[in-house]
């Protein structure tokens, strides 16, 4: 069973720092653990403080093992301190997603692909004829 959830809340501006240090913890060990059964997107509006989660996974009985892992545990621990408002969780169905091969987040601002087949249309050459 596919379950989704976005949550939705701000955090003290004071805090904000450390709340992004254990958010990206959280992707470090979802990176090293590599599950196949979850997503998660993490983003910071331009706000600075305001911050959406949108959580899927795919187990026989729809649970979520995000709270299970270290970091997300470590992510929890003190958040009442972080947020200045509630989280707020909403389920949710995914219509559809996208993931090119070398993710947005992974490429240095500014810079393009590294390899033509993470290019658009898989062609990194003048032949190609998409604009």
């Amino acid at each position: 069973m596919i379950t989704s959830v976005v949550v939705s809340y701000q955090v003290r501006p004071e805090a904000v720092a450390e709340h992004v240090r254990l958010i990206r913890a959280v992707f470090e060990q979802l990176h090293a653990e590599q599950p196949d059964n979850v997503e998660y997107k993490v983003v910071r509006l331009a706000d600075g403080v305001s911050f959406v989660h949108v959580s899927s996974a795919s187990t026989p009985d729809g649970s979520n093992p995000l709270p299970e892992l270290a970091a997300f545990k470590e992510f929890g621990r003190d958040s009442a301190a972080r947020v200045a408002t509630a989280p707020v969780p909403a389920a949710a169905d995914i219509i559809g997603s996208y993931y090119p091969a070398v993710p947005l987040s992974d490429l240095t601002p500014g810079t393009a692909p590294s390899r033509p087949s993470d290019l658009p249309h898989g062609r990194g050459d003048e032949k190609s004829n998409h604009l």
